[in-house]
């Protein structure tokens, strides 16, 4: 079953979030308003032909499982393992949350200021369309996000956790974390999420609330020379 878990972003894209997708043959980006993930039918032998027409020069594309040499049009900015981790726990036990608001289109742009401020992966203007996302709000300004993106059948991922530096250590990614994973455990969907390997505060928050790593993997940064 875990198998389903392989290649998640060809399979997203090839399945549950065509709409979303743009590429043909062996390649699948996100929409650049989406997302800036690339998915490819065989990872480690991608169709850079394919790719070229779906990225302007300069842009930057996040792709997994590949670890090969690029060719002399791309470069390679970043490299980084991650962790998938999948929720193995019974369904969580909530506390009350005041204050926990849905985020829709017109928190578009506070979702994206916070993305950008806290660096929790790929974000666009349209990533909420993805699935539903939850947050905390100061006033008008938002302060902590957690949200949806890619599915693969029934596994559902959660992503955008972040909370506003001077929001932390109040719970709020935790309380977030476990309501995506409550909503998805009601709807028969099981949740999984990423996180890099070096974010040891995010990988002992994710454990002590039920998920557990089932497998490291490489992310690279790629963009087309200019």
């Amino acid at each position: 079953m875990l198998e389903s878990l392989d290649n998640v972003i060809w399979r997203s894209l090839t399945g549950a979030q065509a709409s979303f997708a743009l590429g043909s043959g062996g390649t699948r980006r996100f929409a650049p308003s989406f997302s800036s993930l690339v998915g490819f039918a065989q990872p480690q032998e991608p169709d850079w032909s394919a790719l070229e027409p779906l990225c302007l020069p300069g842009d930057h594309v996040y792709c997994m499982d590949w670890s090969g040499a690029a060719p002399a049009d791309w470069a390679i900015e970043q490299e980084a393992s991650m962790y998938r981790m999948l929720w193995d726990a019974p369904p969580p036990t909530l506390e009350p949350a005041p204050g926990m608001r849905a985020l829709d289109g017109s928190c578009a742009g506070l979702a994206l200021e916070l993305a950008m401020l806290t660096n929790p992966g790929p974000f666009g203007t349209r990533t909420l369309e993805l699935g539903d996302f939850i947050g905390y709000f100061a006033g008008e300004r938002l302060v902590a996000m957690a949200g949806e993106r890619m599915q693969i059948g029934n596994f559902r991922e959660v992503t955008a956790i972040c909370t506003h530096p001077e929001y932390r250590g109040r719970g709020l990614a935790r309380r977030l974390t476990l309501k995506m994973v409550q909503h998805q455990l009601e709807r028969g969907q099981r949740p999984f999420l990423h996180v890099m390997t070096s974010n040891t505060r995010a990988l002992e928050l994710y454990r002590s609330l039920g998920f557990r790593s089932v497998r490291e993997f490489i992310v690279r940064a790629i963009a087309r020379r200019e």
